[in-house]
């Protein structure tokens, strides 16, 4: 919400027609909002005004033809099941064009994804399904932890899970990883990373409170943003980042029996942190994945707060 309202104060200084697409999304998010305190909302506010001019500066599109409706809105949740990470797109549809934005705060994590006792990582993630071996090394892992939650076991009643169930569900999960990746020629990198960061090119903006600054990573990964309108080029160029083609190393964090290291070529490296999501064990588990290393033309912008 306060990314629409900065859009919105700013919209209208430069004159712009534009308009706020009040769907289902807008009317949850609207409500939450207006049950925050005025210094959170104060916060978000800040952070994303510093963000608007440079993204103006980054799409001069946004503010260039004003005879046309610029579209503002929030998209459902469950855009970002089907692939697409992007909670506000700005778009103008007489032209086809639109950007997308993934807003954060004080978060830097990609994804949420699961391993469970059925749950096929490999067909949802990259398109193959997993192998006959991989289910059968999970299946001792998860049916230790079906008897636990049967019990209504905590996770911290476990003697052991990291020996028991974060280390060999790991090294299940890697093996699968390098085996699907050597089935199919190669094409696991490049769909694991769609899969992480979406099918769509798109802005990621991250408020940072104790640093007061807001920070744009650009994802240009088929060459959709920072496009020139008919009168004024983009002020900042925003470079196509290449998709990986190889993975170079999985394993495991040094002295960690949580996570592992995804090195891909091209500078992309990615870590999974396996973890519980809950106080009482449960058959699934939640990977918090982060992006640790991007190729150098993924660009970073920090943008003061006030």
């Amino acid at each position: 919400m306060a990314y629409l309202l900065s859009f919105t104060a700013v919209l209208k200084l430069r004159g712009c027609s534009f308009y706020v697409v009040e769907n289902s999304s807008f009317s949850a998010v609207k409500r939450a909002w207006d049950t925050m305190p005025e210094n959170v909302q104060a916060t978000y506010i800040a952070s994303a005004t510093s963000a608007i001019n440079t993204l103006i500066e980054l799409e001069p599109i946004i503010v260039e033809d004003k005879s046309d409706k610029l579209e503002l809105l929030l998209q459902p949740d469950n855009k970002g099941k089907a692939g697409d990470v992007r909670d506000i797109l700005i778009v103008r549809s007489g032209i086809k064009w639109e950007i997308g934005l993934s807003v954060k705060h004080n978060h830097f994590a990609v994804k949420h994804s699961r391993l469970a006792k059925t749950l096929d990582f490999g067909e949802k993630w990259f398109g193959v399904k997993c192998s006959p071996q991989y289910w059968a090394d999970i299946k001792p892992i998860f049916d230790y932890l079906q008897v636990e939650k049967e019990k209504g076991s905590k996770w911290s009643d476990l003697p052991s899970k990291e020996q028991d169930v974060y280390i060999p569900l790991l090294q299940a999960f890697m093996k699968e990883l390098r085996l699907s990746n050597k089935n199919t020629d190669n094409e696991v990198p490049q769909k694991m990373v769609e899969y992480l960061l979406g099918r769509f090119d798109f802005y990621k903006v991250i408020g940072v409170s104790n640093k007061r600054v807001t920070k744009i990573q650009t994802f240009n990964l088929r060459g959709t943003l920072n496009q020139s309108g008919k009168k004024s080029k983009p002020v900042h160029i925003i470079p196509v980042a290449n998709l990986p083609t190889r993975i170079v190393d999985i394993c495991f964090k040094p002295d960690s029996t949580n996570t592992v290291e995804l090195y891909l070529d091209g500078g992309w490296q990615f870590s999974f942190r396996i973890h519980n999501a809950s106080t009482k064990v449960e058959t699934s588990l939640k990977f918090d994945v982060q992006i640790v290393g991007v190729p150098l033309n993924v660009v970073y912008i920090e943008c003061k707060w006030g």
